[in-house]
């Protein structure tokens, strides 16, 4: 319990403190090569060839990071204290990001700020969305920014900070190649609308229960920081369920009633409707309420931790 516990308080520092590292040294960038790599040697001959490839692209892409995490959760628990738990801590980092979001909605709101539209829809496009962000107004790219600021707090916080308490780096790994795979593959295009299906139906599974605890340490957030924990909760209610996607709704819909604005994809969906329109103060609200929920949710990952891991060792996977 104790030894989770501080790998997860070292994670969350290394994040603080530094941010993402360099592209060479991380562990999500040889994920997305390897799915590159992969995507390469598609068998384009039938559906259902594209359909197994993907899956087996997925399962067998997890299991080597899977495999990659337990030998460093391993070499871990057999290091010296401190110097163990920073070793595991780095790994963990690797799964989440707070500051690196915190950071790239930030310099959206910045070229808002500044009124420069054009390098402000650049920055969503190429820091937070997959959209056509050309066309978007000051006010779209706003709500853009903070669509995304929401829905990462679930995909890439809750969410690996959940399966890290349920089952160590192994599975918080497991969970971020998934993750990488439909961000990747999981289009509606011909190249990919059958080799990533897989891969996002097994997202949509793996984040069913993150996104909802995502909704509500959002709500929470609002709440203790004096904004509209009600109009979170009562947003999240009646529209997280009215995106395509059937998760990226609950922490949407919830940031949208928090503060008070309407976030609209055009021709998607439209939340907190009838609210003001989003503007770069808006954005700065966001990221404050991302950093209050992504402290809630190492919080609940620590005490899922201490609820499960009732002996010693068993963060290093230990019987």
């Amino acid at each position: 319990m104790k030894s989770s516990a501080a790998v997860l308080g070292v994670a969350l520092l290394l994040d603080v403190l530094f941010g993402e590292p360099p592209n060479r040294l991380h562990p999500v960038a040889w994920m997305g090569r390897l799915l590159a790599w992969g995507e390469r040697h598609t068998p384009r001959h039938s559906r259902s060839a594209e359909l197994l490839y993907g899956a087996l692209l997925t399962l067998c892409g997890g299991m080597l990071s899977a495999s990659a995490a337990l030998l460093v959760q391993s070499l871990a628990a057999r290091l010296p204290q401190p110097l163990g738990w920073v070793v595991a801590g780095a790994a963990l980092k690797a799964s989440f990001s707070i500051r690196g979001l915190d950071e790239a909605a930030g310099q959206v709101q910045a070229a808002l700020e500044r009124e420069d539209l054009p390098e402000a829809q650049r920055l969503v496009a190429w820091h937070l969305v997959s959209r056509e962000t050309a066309q978007l107004t000051t006010s779209q790219t706003a709500a853009a920014a903070i669509e995304s600021v929401a829905e990462n707090c679930s995909d890439g916080v809750t969410a690996p900070l959940f399966y890290y308490a349920l089952g160590g780096l192994p599975l918080a790994s497991v969970y971020r190649f998934a993750n990488t795979a439909d961000s990747m593959l999981g289009y509606r295009d011909a190249a990919h609308e059958w080799l990533g299906k897989f891969p996002a139906r097994l997202d949509d599974l793996l984040n069913l229960i993150p996104a909802r605890v995502s909704g509500v340490l959002i709500t929470m957030a609002a709440w203790l920081s004096g904004r509209d924990g009600r109009g979170a909760w009562r947003a999240m209610r009646r529209e997280a369920r009215t995106t395509a996607s059937p998760n990226a709704g609950y922490p949407m819909a919830a940031m949208a009633g928090a503060l008070g604005v309407e976030l609209e994809k055009v021709g998607h969906y439209r939340l907190g409707a009838g609210g003001r329109a989003a503007s770069a103060s808006n954005l700065r609200e966001a990221r404050k309420l991302l950093r209050l929920a992504a402290c809630l949710a190492a919080l609940l990952a620590a005490l899922v931790a201490v609820l499960r891991l009732a002996r010693p060792n068993a963060y290093s996977g230990k019987a």
